[in-house]
């Protein structure tokens, strides 16, 4: 919560509590006042119970899409690292297959035909190996799908995290109409301020469940 709208409460609290301490001596109005006073010091605290929910949410939102960011940046790292040795393979590949056209019949013909061998299959290798890396696949095939999904990852951890902000940005707001009202008695703010609270709920809602309904950002 930021420290504009903790003051603000902070004021809506004293006064609710000065309300209470002259309650005790006035008739009907005053008994008034405090009722709805004590009703809108609930509204902001449920407020600010949602608005705890959201901004806890949103900064695991916040750390899971920085956390897969960097593992997409690793693995397109170690993707280009793969296939800069594959193409080297290749090339050497590609070279020798050349000078086996030279070469006469024997020992070494058959050693060159071994070495181009030994290459495409490392060739092969580099471009899919399925089973490394604990079966999640270190081939430039299965570096490339998992860089992607990390991406996708980050893009929905992204997402949750604006519709949180959003949420918070609602309650916080709501918690100063609230904490308004029971400074100026304008009752209107309050119904603002639920009005805002809901609308809060429903980011939050949205982030949680489908963050890609609504774009933002």
């Amino acid at each position: 919560m930021s420290h504009g709208v903790h003051a603000v409460q902070h004021e809506a609290e004293h006064k609710i509590q000065h309300d209470e301490e002259h309650g005790k001596h006035g008739g009907g109005h005053e008994d008034t006042l405090l009722s709805r006073n004590k009703r809108v010091a609930l509204l902001i605290a449920v407020i600010a119970l949602c608005l705890a929910f959201s901004e806890t949410l949103g900064k695991s939102a916040q750390t899971n899409a920085l956390n897969h960011q960097i593992e997409a940046s690793n693995l397109w790292n170690f993707f280009q690292a793969k296939n800069i040795r594959r193409t080297s393979t290749i090339i050497a590949s590609e070279q020798m297959k050349v000078d086996l056209l030279a070469a006469p019949d024997g020992p070494q013909k058959a050693a060159i035909e071994k070495q181009i061998d030994d290459w495409n299959k490392t060739a092969a290798r580099y471009r899919s190996e399925p089973e490394a890396g604990g079966g999640k696949g270190e081939g430039t095939v299965e570096l490339a799908r998992r860089a992607v999904e990390e991406q996708r990852l980050r893009d929905t951890a992204l997402a949750k995290y604006h519709h949180y902000e959003v949420a918070s940005a609602a309650f916080q707001i709501g918690i100063v109409l609230a904490s308004a009202t029971v400074i100026t008695g304008i009752v209107l703010l309050s119904y603002f301020a639920g009005v805002l609270a809901l609308i809060g709920i429903g980011f939050m809602a949205i982030g949680l469940l489908t963050p890609h309904a609504v774009h933002l950002f």
